[in-house]
């Protein structure tokens, strides 16, 4: 009896044994011979080799048709991290701030500039309804493209610490939207203005006289001017190249697809933000004039008529034409 349990505890090992050599035999055979454990890896001093300037990308495997999804760090996008958290920031803090800073000290010594003969009383047409139009379609999507876009560079140092992260998400997600969508109208309004003041805005001979004067802005001599000054001239070209530059790049960045490669995104973004805050900065002395730094200026795209001695003092020679 006790020879026949054995015999039967040595087939049952013996069962157990065969089952698991065919369990193990698959398995085994999934797994490489041989293990490097220094092949094809990324060690630590790679990683923070690609971390520093001129560093490598590091890549690993996918098994998807874009293989760009591979990279897992790219030299490049540590040097547009930098710009995008730390030098735009700056910039745009030095220009914006700077140009309030200016313009304060600057109406603090000089005031509002005023009518020298006062009102006359009589009103003139500055512009009409189509040049308003224009003017304050590309002023208002202007600036809220501009609000919505500071939130971006300039959001998370400011608004976050005041609403929440939580306010803060829905505000900057509403505000992504908006930007997106104004950018068009904000488009159809840099073309129409150069189609209808370019004629106008062709720089001369008296520009050059006018900057030499100081433009009216300096002392009480008026220079000569047509319809638009020399500084007025000089807005409109800025209004245009900032509004094509911001055009072209702000449509690469909502169709990146277009611009290619993360190196011509990059570029884009690049462009976007540095024109921009140079356009809101300039945009500053733009909405100064034409509100508290001179009187009579705001009634031109007011109302569209001006005062006859202010048209006289700051547009005698497009005044006498008319």
């Amino acid at each position: 009896m006790a020879s026949f349990v054995r015999r039967i505890g040595h087939a049952a090992s013996a069962l157990i044994l065969l089952l698991a050599i065919c369990v193990a035999v698959p398995a085994a055979a999934q797994q490489p011979s041989q293990v490097n454990p220094t092949a094809s890896s990324v060690n630590e001093q790679q990683l923070l080799n690609a971390l520093r300037p001129g560093g490598t990308t590091i890549s690993g495997r996918v098994t998807i048709p874009d293989q760009k999804s591979a990279d897992l760090i790219k030299p490049s996008g540590q040097e547009w991290r930098t710009f995008h958290q730390v030098t735009l920031p700056w910039i745009g803090a030095v220009s914006i701030v700077g140009m309030i800073v200016l313009l304060s000290g600057f109406y603090a010594m000089r005031g509002k500039i005023k009518i020298s003969k006062g009102r006359s009383g009589q009103t003139i047409t500055r512009f009409g309804g189509l040049d308003r139009f224009v003017h304050w379609l590309t002023a208002t999507s202007f600036l809220v493209l501009a609000f919505t876009g500071l939130n971006i560079t300039f959001g998370k140092f400011v608004l976050l610490p005041v609403i929440g992260p939580d306010a803060f998400t829905a505000f900057s997600q509403f505000g992504k939207y908006i930007h997106n969508y104004l950018s068009f109208p904000f488009m159809l309004g840099i073309v129409m203005m150069l189609l209808i003041w370019v004629k106008d805005n062709i720089p001369n001979k008296l520009d050059v006289a006018w900057f030499k004067a100081g433009g009216g802005l300096v002392g009480d001599q008026h220079p000569p001017a047509a319809r638009f000054n020399g500084g007025q001239k000089m807005v409109f070209w800025i209004v245009i190249t900032s509004g094509v530059a911001l055009s072209i790049s702000g449509l690469l960045l909502m169709f990146p697809y277009v611009a290619g490669t993360y190196g011509n995104w990059q570029v884009s973004q690049v462009v976007h933000g540095l024109v921009g805050v140079v356009a809101i900065a300039v945009m500053f002395a733009h909405i100064y004039i034409g509100s508290i730094g001179m009187e009579g200026a705001f009634d031109a795209m007011g109302t569209g008529e001006v005062d006859l001695n202010w048209a006289r003092e700051h547009h005698s020679i497009w005044t006498n034409e008319t």
